[in-house]
């Protein structure tokens, strides 16, 4: 578990960087790498942290900042089964280290592992900004080149998007994971409401219904498959 928290830590917080920041990268990078490795160590999972980082370094040639990925939807198929495997073959650990002694000792809830509390800190982390990307491949496999090339973005591009994306995945994310499902249909289901007269000015050509179809399935299910690995490491663990 404590390697699949590492993992989405790494790739999450590399998009976000590149979201956030635009000069001294590498430096940005080399502070949030040694940080991911120090944190890593204290969690005696030095070799997972390594690992971490080298996958987020694949993911950042693989896909890139805008535009579709490189090999289409592949590096987000071989994440998803690289974070299962990490849940299976390294379930929560009974001795988490140094950082998870303390955390057992001063934490607010001692029931709750630092295995788990970095796999649900490594899953925010990964659908602030790198769900907005799992989004983007999908919308450019499926619309082509009805959108633009540059940007990743389509011309039906729906106001906000790129801001209710992030915040929509948090709240499927905490719902599901709480239980929550009448409540989280309500918010699914609001979302379409709110939506609609955008959709509706759409015409002949349907692009909204697509890119609104499209990316609100692939945002919900990049939240569903976060909380289910959350609930599977728990369970597994």
């Amino acid at each position: 578990m404590i390697a699949a928290g590492l993992l989405l830590l790494a790739v999450g917080g590399v998009d976000l960087l590149r979201r956030l920041i635009t000069r001294r990268r590498p430096l940005a990078f080399a502070v949030a790498g040694a940080v991911l490795v120090a944190m890593s160590a204290g969690a005696d999972a030095i070799v997972a942290g390594i690992l971490a980082l080298a996958v987020a370094a694949i993911w950042t040639w693989v896909v890139p900042e805008s535009g579709s990925a490189r090999t289409g939807l592949w590096p987000v198929g071989l994440l998803g089964v690289t974070v299962a495997a990490c849940v299976v073959v390294a379930p929560a650990r009974s001795r988490p280290g140094l950082l998870g002694s303390v955390w057992e000792a001063y934490g607010p809830r001692a029931d709750v592992s630092i295995d788990v509390l970095l796999l649900v800190a490594g899953c925010l982390l990964f659908l602030l900004e790198s769900g907005n990307a799992v989004v983007r491949i999908a919308l450019r496999a499926e619309m082509g080149e009805r959108v633009l090339p540059a940007t990743g973005d389509a011309p039906a591009t729906l106001k906000g998007g790129r801001l209710i994306g992030p915040l929509e995945r948090i709240l499927v994310f905490a719902l599901t994971l709480a239980g929550a499902y009448t409540l989280l249909a309500a918010v699914l289901a609001a979302k379409g409401i709110v939506r609609f007269p955008e959709i509706s000015r759409d015409g002949e050509g349907g692009d909204r219904a697509e890119y609104f179809l499209i990316g609100s399935l692939v945002s919900w299910v990049t939240a569903l498959a976060a909380a289910f690995t959350v609930w599977w490491g728990v369970q597994g663990g």
